[in-house]
């Protein structure tokens, strides 16, 4: 069967009534075919999010109806990989002894990127084994600064990485120490390798039928206008950081793929330390 992630607007709810409205979903879903892996329940913003295998998308919603009556507002197909690869689970996790409900995961990520400046003419100054090699240079700083940050590996975009975090703050620092982790590399190597950083944040279902599709949209193109050794955040971005002294030349930039410039802020990296 198909695997649907629905959207559910609720603002003034507790985790308490989500987390029972879960369990009814669990109560009676042998009765319609269907089978509810999970959900997330971002308190902050209102939201919720249902994983479910169901023949259709129909059936998932009567099962909603019939257990608790909060219906989603948006239904949308997904890949189990998919969803595994940005949030970290397919299935309910395990509540430590003690842990409070409120403690559940919001679902919402922070979306970076990274490319390499010039990789084309890269590899054809150096030839394919060597580029391939400083491909492999790249890939290792990314997944050491990512480990050391709870970063999750999206996929590998050929030059570059597409990363997931739960934390808008640990993806920024991440960003910053990917930048600084290059500078210390740059400075012993004849051969050095130069990137750019987009970041965006939101959650799993918006304005389109792809998983944080806006989000990744909006991430890898900021990535594709950042200069050599930048880094680029979205408005949303700087207003969850927290911090606005670390960013710095607020300029809209023209977009491949928006119809309107995208307000996009420099994060300052080369000054922390």
């Amino acid at each position: 069967m198909p695997i649907f992630m629905d959207r559910h607007d609720l603002a003034g709810t507790s985790a308490a009534d989500v987390a029972e409205a879960h369990q009814r979903d669990l109560a009676i879903q042998d009765d319609y075919g269907v089978k509810f892996l999970t959900y997330w329940f971002d308190q902050r913003r209102g939201t919720a999010f249902c994983l479910v295998d169901a023949p259709d998308a129909a059936t998932a919603q009567c099962v909603h109806q019939h257990a608790h009556g909060m219906v989603a507002g948006e239904v949308v197909e997904v890949a189990l990989s998919a969803v595994e690869a940005f949030l970290g689970r397919i299935h309910d996790p395990e509540a430590a002894p003690g842990q409070p409900t409120g403690d559940m995961d919001a679902g919402h990520r922070a979306i970076l990127f990274t490319d390499i400046v010039g990789s084309t003419a890269m590899t054809s100054r150096l030839g394919d084994r060597m580029a391939t090699e400083l491909i492999r240079a790249h890939d290792a700083i990314v997944r050491r600064c990512l480990g050391q940050s709870s970063g999750r590996e999206v996929k590998h975009t050929g030059d570059g990485i597409m990363a997931s975090f739960a934390s808008i703050v640990a993806a920024v620092d991440c960003a910053m120490n990917i930048q600084q982790e290059f500078r210390r590399y740059n400075a012993g190597t004849p051969e050095p390798i130069h990137i750019r950083i987009g970041l965006d944040c939101g959650e799993p279902i918006e304005d389109s039928n792809d998983l944080f599709g806006s989000t990744v949209q909006t991430a890898a193109r900021l990535c594709d206008a950042a200069s050599s050794d930048q880094i680029l955040v979205s408005e949303n971005i700087f207003r969850e950081y927290g911090s606005a002294d670390l960013f710095a030349n607020a300029t809209r930039h023209q977009l491949k793929g928006f119809s309107k410039p995208v307000l996009a802020f420099e994060c300052s990296w080369a000054d922390t330390t």
